[in-house]
């Protein structure tokens, strides 16, 4: 499966990058706190969960302004710039109502964009997200981990992984806390996680009407399963769905069993299985080279061939996995073969 980028405009003349995947009816997936629509792509659990969500969907998928590959803009009102943001994608890719995909931060976003507008949401699945922000930690821890990405966004990106991926091997560790450094800098990182601590929805979850499905695990170390109980309980109608797990992370741990409840919240079967784009031996060869950070020369010194044939490998190989750049590769081969 391929996704193409794209650009949508906003009002100010700025714009911001989204990502489609996949066919059918639309899906909306709002971001966590930071992303980056190119390298999330790339890790290979990543691509995995969002294939698995295109199966039957069109996939929309965007970065915020300051994360990614959208273009940063002053401080402004988080709320105000999500509603702008989705209101331009949904423009840019010509549709009127979606499905509607929330996660961690932007589970109470997605309630808001909901509760405002109604008609624009035909489901919403919610998944580790909170009623109120402020019970997410006590104020002391908050102050800490936010003056640790502020001051030592390398270092805290680390720890951030940790909380939110307790379980994962250590390339997937590596790979993601690199992903969030490279998808933003401390001061956006900083901004989103106060705006996620400040954020309450406790008035607007009661004007929802769109069929909702609230998923959580029940050891999330990130958004505790009592907000996530908080949250289904505050919206009418909704169905809560707890899994097992303590990964924050959506594409970590029992991924399989989560894909299965949201698509059921988005009314589609469970997924089919799909193979995985296999490489040659040589091709094999010659990523775990690239991952391991060589150019095109050095890979060819190493595997005594030419440079115009190492540079033909990699193109090839990024072909087959319909990737873009070389570090999307780095990520895919991290990732996949820890």
């Amino acid at each position: 499966m391929q996704q193409h980028i794209r650009r949508a405009e906003l009002s100010d003349g700025t714009s911001v990058a989204y990502a489609v995947s996949g066919t059918g009816p639309p899906l909306l997936l709002m971001p966590g706190w930071v992303s980056h629509v190119e390298l999330d792509w790339a890790l290979a659990p990543g691509r995995r969960f969002f294939e698995a969500l295109s199966d039957g969907r069109t996939l929309l998928r965007y970065d915020r302004s300051g994360s990614g590959l959208s273009e940063p803009v002053p401080d402004v009102d988080i709320v105000e710039r999500e509603f702008q943001i989705i209101a331009a994608v949904l423009d840019a890719a010509a549709y009127d109502v979606v499905d509607l995909l929330g996660m961690s931060l932007s589970a109470p976003l997605a309630v808001k964009w909901a509760a405002a507008q109604p008609k624009s949401v035909r489901r919403m699945v919610l998944y580790g997200g909170w009623l109120d922000g402020a019970r997410l930690a006590d104020a002391q821890v908050q102050a800490h981990v936010l003056g640790l990405v502020e001051q030592h966004w390398g270092f805290g990106s680390q720890i951030l992984t940790e909380i939110f991926a307790p379980d994962a091997d250590a390339a997937f560790r590596t790979a993601f806390a690199t992903l969030q450094r490279d998808a933003a800098g401390p001061d956006f990182a900083r901004a989103m996680l106060d705006a996620g601590y400040r954020i309450s929805v406790a008035t607007e979850s009661a004007k929802v009407t769109a069929p909702t499905t609230v998923i959580h695990r029940d050891g999330d170390r990130a958004a505790p399963i009592a907000e996530g109980r908080r949250l289904a309980a505050a919206i009418p109608g909704a169905r809560l769905v707890v899994l097992p797990g303590r990964a924050h992370i959506p594409y970590v741990g029992d991924v399989d069993t989560l894909i299965d409840h949201i698509r059921a919240g988005l009314g589609l079967p469970k997924t089919r299985a799909h193979t995985a784009p296999r490489l040659t031996a040589r091709q094999l060869q010659v990523a775990a080279l690239v991952a391991a950070g060589m150019t095109n020369r050095e890979v060819a010194a190493e595997l005594v061939i030419s440079e115009r044939s190492a540079e033909s490998h990699v193109e090839r190989i990024r072909t087959r996995l319909g990737l873009r750049s070389r570090a999307q590769l780095a990520a895919w081969y991290a990732t996949t073969y820890p």
